[in-house]
């Protein structure tokens, strides 16, 4: 196979390509590049498509292709014909495929005995739902158990909160078939390295469950909540198909072990179930499942995560600052990723920017708010939103629990309640930035009054009831500083960006896990054998993608201490 790195297509903005003549231009390209003919190339594959903005408003879309050519019978060949181009960005590759037995260290098939292990699946989140369905397709018989319901129900119910505002603490944003993934903007793109191809095994399963196949090239692919929820429901479907099971609205409340210190069962709705390994995929918000684990004493530690606030501006005015165009029709509306670091060396970032996005209700506990970002797949909302976050550490805590880092967030999100009375809490930068710059608000003057109306020229784009409130009172002083500066820097990055009119609702706390349930080199809790924590919840992952892609490393390591010790 040879690749071609680059490649490169004007973009006026207008220009609306089929992916079969995109195909055509590029095949054009690829056999000029080759000193070939169109008739010389056997096939073409899309790797990678990017865009490069960097002399706006000239848009260039960056292509990677890979290239099998009819004459090339093999290898030799392939490297003849590059070898006389003397170009870097041409050469011949290997394309990794992935095999799930080879990756699992399994040579022949899986004994009948080691696939009749019992096995349950905790979570039915990225993580959850991938080593699930790796196990199944692979001849094991996995029980999913999810404690929200499955995912027309979620919808149903999460739906109904944001209208009425009355919580489903088992069912919600955080909780439900899917996980909190089903109810963000369904990025895919990960910065974690792919060199056995659990990345690119990952996206192919998303397409064959759904998703558009232009996720496979995309260097920035999403999917959108609405599709993901179909995508979710298809591999449920499979799973089940193939042997497993889904229990919804079972949660699991306790692990049992025997006298070796073994997992020996689960006890889910108050029942007792024998069960020879445990998946403990959870998410990042399980933090009743986090305290049963210590009480448990299962080995876990503290770590840092970021709080913040959820952002909103005009998705023209990122557009505009993207690309040089308000309204582009040939390109995706556009995102951003900004990072720095302040005086005190707090970093300060994008996360999960949402471009044609919703700020969401994605609260999970009575009388606490959280807030996330959400995208159909069409992102196509007047407004584009970000969390801009700030990372905290354990000596922000206040304390030296294990779980001070959810009593943290949990402060945080009962502040963001009592300002909205159960809304999200909403303030102008322009309210914000000069309460901070003053004493954070603390006399009254400095406290905010409900304006008549919202500004035009920005207005909140939001899952669940919003209200003005004094948003600069949630986090404490430092971080409040932390976050101007941060906005401020930002506004040199992209013109606007730190704007008056830019709206803030908070607070954003389930950026990440805030432990770490820590594991061996092959997966398994350090002191409880057949436990395997896995994906985001456990501090293994930051995303969709990289929960999926450690849920299918979790299925290999189970399916190899399975055939070892039960074949």
């Amino acid at each position: 196979m040879i690749r071609i790195n680059q490649i490169k297509i004007l973009n006026d903005g207008n220009n609306i390509r089929s992916h079969e003549e995109l195909c055509d231009v590029l095949k054009k390209k690829a056999a000029k590049l080759l000193r070939i003919t169109e008739n010389d190339i056997e096939d073409l594959v899309i790797m990678r498509q990017s865009i490069d903005a960097r002399k706006k408003p000239q848009i260039v879309d960056v292509f990677m292709v890979d290239v099998s050519v009819k004459r090339a019978l093999d290898k030799k060949s392939e490297e003849k014909i590059v070898s006389r181009l003397k170009d870097k960005g041409i050469s011949v590759v290997t394309p990794v495929i992935y095999n799930f037995l080879e990756k699992a260290g399994i040579e022949g098939e899986i004994p009948s005995k080691a696939a009749g292990a019992k096995i349950a699946v905790i979570g039915s989140g990225p993580a959850g739902l991938f080593c699930a369905y790796m196990l199944a397709s692979n001849g094991f018989k996995p029980v999913v158990f999810e404690r929200g319901a499955d995912v027309d129900k979620r919808q149903e119910i999460v739906e109904k909160f944001w209208e009425t505002g009355k919580l489903d603490t088992r069912t919600n944003v955080q909780f439900g078939e899917g996980g909190a993934g089903t109810f963000s903007d369904g990025k895919l793109n990960t910065m974690v390295k792919d060199k056995d191809g659990r990345g690119r095994k990952a996206l192919s399963l998303f397409t064959t469950f759904g998703a558009d196949s232009k996720i496979m090239y995309d260097a920035k692919p999403h999917i959108g909540t609405d599709v993901l929820r179909n995508v979710v429901k298809n591999m449920r479907n499979e799973i089940i198909s193939l042997g497993g099971e889904f229990r919804f609205e079972t949660q699991v409340t306790d692990i049992l072990t025997d006298e070796s210190g073994a997992v020996k069962a689960v006890v889910a709705n108050g029942k007792e179930l024998p069960f020879d390994v445990a998946v403990l995929a959870i998410g990042h918000s399980a933090r009743d499942t986090f305290s049963m684990l210590k009480d448990r004493k299962v080995s876990m530690q503290k770590k840092p995560f970021a709080v913040g606030f959820r952002v909103e501006h005009p998705q023209k005015l990122i557009n505009l600052s993207q690309y040089g165009i308000e309204e582009p029709k040939s390109l995706p509306v556009a995102s951003y990723k900004l990072v720095m670091n302040t005086k005190e060396g707090r970093g300060v970032y994008s996360f999960c920017m949402c471009p044609g996005g919703y700020v969401v209700n994605a609260s999970s506990e009575e009388g606490r708010l959280a807030v996330n970002g959400m995208s159909y797949s069409k992102r196509d909302s007047e407004n584009a939103n970000s969390a801009i976050i700030i990372t905290v550490d354990p000596k922000d805590f206040g304390s030296d629990d294990i779980l001070a880092g959810v009593e943290f967030q949990r402060r945080l999100e009962e502040k963001a309640y009592e300002l909205g009375k159960g809304k999200i809490p909403v303030e102008y930068y322009e309210d914000f930035k000069k309460a901070v710059a003053s004493d954070g608000g603390a006399n009254e003057e400095n406290n905010l009054k409900e304006p008549v109306r919202f500004r035009d020229v920005c207005k909140p784009c939001m899952k669940g009831a919003y209200t003005f409130s004094n948003v600069h009172e949630i986090l404490p002083d430092d971080l409040n500083k932390s976050f101007v500066e941060g906005m401020e820097k930002f506004g040199t990055m992209i013109k606007g960006y730190n704007s008056p009119d830019a709206l803030i609702a908070g607070v954003e706390t389930r950026t990440s896990s805030p432990v770490r349930i820590n594991r061996t080199e092959n997966g398994e809790s350090e002191n409880i054998k057949g436990l395997y924590p896995c994906g985001e919840g456990a501090g293994y992952a930051g995303g969709i993608m990289s929960a999926a892609m450690d849920g299918i490393k979790i299925a290999e390591f189970i399916a190899k201490k399975l055939v070892e010790t039960l074949r």
